[in-house]
């Protein structure tokens, strides 16, 4: 092929994407100045674009080369032509809208204006109330010449810094990396989220040729509302997860332990006699709570003659537990975007969960019926064989086996 007949190749796969301006433009900055002195004619024949139009841009794109910044030259006639803008016209507008939303961010709290809303719209109106004419286009583009934006709320990283909050991080990684190099069972443990059984639609998109089509969300239409709660080894990389239909009990906590020790634990560790728990402190496994700890002493410490550690992250800070980034992301991910119309479903997805670090999942269902609102006594938990840590004793403590009788 010639290079004329070249150019009139590309002219055809272009052209009919592009206005005239563009046209011009990429006749004469992409084809003309590459060719050489003949291009404009060669691209005046293929084109139909004149040759001094060609030349005149070919001209003015040599000029923007050597502007500062790469930046545009201004064709002749273009610089101060056009409407003059608002606040060049009305220098006032400017000190006006920002005395609206000072009254916003700085002002009284309790004032009335705090409870109005700053659209675009209600600050054009208020604007117009005062004597200043502006339209929503113009005060969007004041706001943004002014240093303001559309923001949403920043949550703070971990809520308030406890005082004990770096001490406690410290002592976890310590006693996990005892535990683990001592080849202990080291357990994260949490409560995932309740989630909805039926045919109801879920945060989260699939690749499919149609969307699913769910039901409306009415929550006393489910068939029931699930209780996931994990179990994660960090040391076999292995997830653990018992759905309940219950409540979120300790009861329920301590039963889904006692399993997981039963079926999974003694087997994978044999002549272990500690157990290390890593958990979030809050749901049916607080660390504040008396039915946690007696369930745990009585059906897990005292059943199978183990000694259990509990370490519980600081408030705001459960993100780090292991079981919310290495196992319930993961399931959530598995997940997204379809509904659990039963509880088989949910099972299955929670199976069907891995990584490509070898994750691997295990999910059980458990019927039981767990009661709320148990009470324990000051003399029972007196008959506990806990003790605390000296390091953070309301988030570490231990539960030893008791002797028989």
């Amino acid at each position: 092929m010639t290079k004329k007949s070249e150019v009139l190749r590309r002219w055809q796969l272009v052209s009919p994407y592009l206005h005239r301006k563009q046209q011009t433009v990429w006749a004469a900055a992409a084809e003309a100045e590459v060719i050489g002195p003949s291009g404009s004619l060669m691209l005046a024949n293929v084109t139909g674009i004149s040759i001094p139009t060609l030349t005149k841009w070919t001209y003015r794109l040599k000029l923007t080369g050597t502007a500062h910044a790469g930046s545009l030259v201004p064709p002749k006639g273009c610089v101060g032509s056009g409407r003059k803008l608002t606040e060049v016209n009305n220098p006032e507008i400017e000190p006006a809208l920002q005395q609206m939303l000072l009254e916003e961010i700085a002002g009284d709290p309790m004032g009335p204006q705090t409870w109005v809303r700053s659209s675009l719209r209600n600050l054009s109106k208020r604007l117009g109330d005062q004597g200043h004419q502006a339209c929503t286009h113009t005060v969007a583009r004041l706001l943004r010449k002014m240093g303001y934006s559309l923001q949403v709320a920043k949550k703070k990283q971990a809520g308030a810094q406890h005082p004990d909050r770096d001490e406690q991080f410290k002592y976890i990684a310590a006693l996990k990396a005892q535990f683990l190099g001592e080849n202990l069972p080291v357990i994260s443990i949490d409560t995932k989220k309740k989630e909805l059984i039926g045919n109801y639609r879920r945060e989260g998109k699939t690749w499919r040729r149609q969307p699913l089509e769910v039901e409306s969300y009415f929550a006393s239409y489910a068939q029931c509302v699930a209780v996931p709660f994990g179990i994660y080894d960090l040391a076999q990389n292995v997830g653990y997860v018992t759905v309940g239909i219950s409540h979120n009990t300790a009861e329920f906590a301590v039963n889904c332990l006692v399993h997981w020790w039963k079926v999974h634990g003694r087997t994978a560790y044999a002549h272990a006699d500690r157990v290390l728990i890593l958990a979030d402190g809050g749901g049916g496994n607080g660390y504040n709570l008396r039915t946690w700890k007696k369930d745990l002493q009585d059906k897990l410490c005292d059943a199978f003659g183990l000694t259990v550690t509990l370490s519980d992250y600081p408030t705001g800070c459960s993100k780090w537990n292991p079981v919310e980034y290495r196992l319930f992301s993961h399931i959530s991910m598995n997940w997204a975007g379809q509904p659990l119309r039963n509880l088989d479903v949910m099972l299955a997805f929670i199976r069907g969960t891995t990584t490509t670090t070898g994750l691997k999942v295990e999910a059980y269902l458990d019927q039981g019926i767990y009661r709320k609102g148990r009470k324990v006594t000051e003399r029972q938990l007196k008959e506990l064989a806990l003790s605390a840590h000296d390091i953070c004793p309301r988030w570490n403590y231990s539960l030893s086996s008791r002797p028989p009788g």
